[in-house]
């Protein structure tokens, strides 16, 4: 008994092996005599998988550079400002414009009572200034004053020199911190380090070069076109003190293992003490963090993954009517080869496989031409904007699952007709 079931099961797998290679023969015949049709027909198949797969790449690739951007900021780190990040600025507008920025003396308390904090920073982003070198010039460079313990806080890394130190930054020396576009753009191939640079007609000193950042979106965290000064030189060219003037902010790093959430509710005691608030009285500031932006990013990338899935699955539609029809052609083109084959001995199960897996070559190769399409797309891209996109093999694993599921959806009614005929018949036709 096991000897005749192993046997059957061989011969079941040689069926199957010749199934395949048959039916992979008239896909390709099939392919091979009506070259027009047959393109137009997988165009369908094509344009569907190029939109969901398209769409799933782009939004992969961004939604990871993304992660790795806030990543490289630091997710420990909560940020205290007037206006919330969760909130849309535009509702309630006069009740944030009422609010006053943080000031250098909520620093200072902080600083003074916070203990679940690692490292506390001041900044106020002074305004897009002019920056000058001799005969070069750049323009929309941003002005930024803040506290020396900002290059902990805010992971600023130096590419060249140094960060002032906490001695120029208490005596407010003329000492600026530049980003990797500022120091490109205003110095070419000379080594900025101990230049001079004239902004807002201060000369400022340049100590150090800040990383860059990267290529491609710009957002919290880039510095590449910051010029960033100490807190304390920014009071002699700026009124870094107005509450309402600038858009200052307190940066608050958390300790190693302390909840954001246990740090945000030390703040905010800390913070509404300082300002003496009453207890029923709505707290004048807003602890932000990153987290926050995910849950925004999250929104838009599934509403991004659901457009293109609408748009891909009216495409697919199309595909997969048109591979049908081809199927069809097939069936009556070849109604007497399939009654003679049936006259032979062949079961209807093969008769209805051998059509079914040629419906699903089709649509896998109008699959595999929209992911080639894909790629063709996304170098250029990211040629064009020095962005990195790219098509993992996650996503090509479910262009290939969705091509064979359409190529199922679209043979399966011609094959089973088919398997349907009666040889004789047939033979006549």
């Amino acid at each position: 008994r096991l000897k005749t079931k192993l046997i059957k099961r061989q011969r079941f797998m040689f069926t199957l092996i010749k199934v395949f290679f048959e039916s992979t023969r008239q896909a390709y015949q099939s392919l091979v005599g009506n070259k027009m049709r047959s393109f137009l027909s997988l165009l369908g198949i094509c344009i569907g998988i190029f939109c969901i797969i398209g769409v799933l790449s782009a939004v992969d690739s961004l939604e990871d550079y993304m992660r790795m951007s806030f990543d490289k900021i630091g997710s420990d780190v909560v940020y205290v400002q007037k206006f919330s990040w969760e909130e849309d600025p535009g509702r309630n507008f006069w009740k944030w414009m009422r609010r006053p920025n943080p000031d250098y003396k909520d620093y200072l308390a902080l600083k003074k009572r916070i203990k679940n904090a690692k490292e506390v920073a001041f900044y106020v982003p002074i305004g897009n200034k002019i920056a000058k070198y001799r005969s070069s010039s750049v323009e929309g460079g941003i002005l930024m004053s803040g506290t020396q313990s900002c290059q902990e806080v805010l992971n600023l890394e130096i590419a060249k020199g140094r960060y002032f130190t906490q001695s120029e930054a208490a005596k407010g020396n003329a000492k600026v911190v530049i980003g990797a576009t500022i120091a490109s753009e205003l110095f070419g191939t000379v080594e900025p380090i101990g230049k001079k640079i004239k902004v807002s007609g201060q000369k400022l000193e340049v100590v150090g070069v800040i990383k860059k950042f990267g290529e491609g979106l710009s957002f919290i965290g880039n510095y590449d076109e910051v010029m960033m000064v100490s807190y304390h030189f920014g009071k002699k060219i700026a009124n870094v003190d107005n509450k309402f003037a600038f858009g200052s902010a307190l940066a608050v790093k958390a300790a190693p293992d302390v909840p954001l959430a246990e740090l945000k509710d030390e703040i905010e005691g800390i913070l509404r003490s300082h300002r003496r608030l009453r207890p029923k009285e709505d707290s004048d500031f807003a602890a932000n963090e990153l987290s926050t932006f995910s849950k925004i990013l999250d929104n838009v990338f599934g509403a991004l993954n659901f457009a293109g899935f609408i748009i891909g699955i009216f495409s697919l539609i199309v595909g997969m009517f048109s591979v049908a029809n081809i199927m069809f052609v097939s069936v009556k083109e070849r109604t007497n080869l399939i009654g003679v084959k049936m006259a032979l001995g062949a079961k209807r199960y093969v008769i209805l496989l051998e059509f079914l897996i040629e419906s699903i070559i089709l649509c896998v190769l109008g699959g595999l031409l929209g992911m080639l399409v894909i790629l063709v797309v996304l170098k250029i891209i990211t040629v064009a904007i020095g962005f990195n996109l790219y098509l993992d093999m996650g996503n090509v694993f479910l262009g290939l699952s969705v091509s064979i599921f359409v190529g199922v959806l679209s043979g399966i009614i011609p094959a089973f007709q088919a398997s349907r005929m009666n040889p004789v018949e047939a033979i006549r036709a």
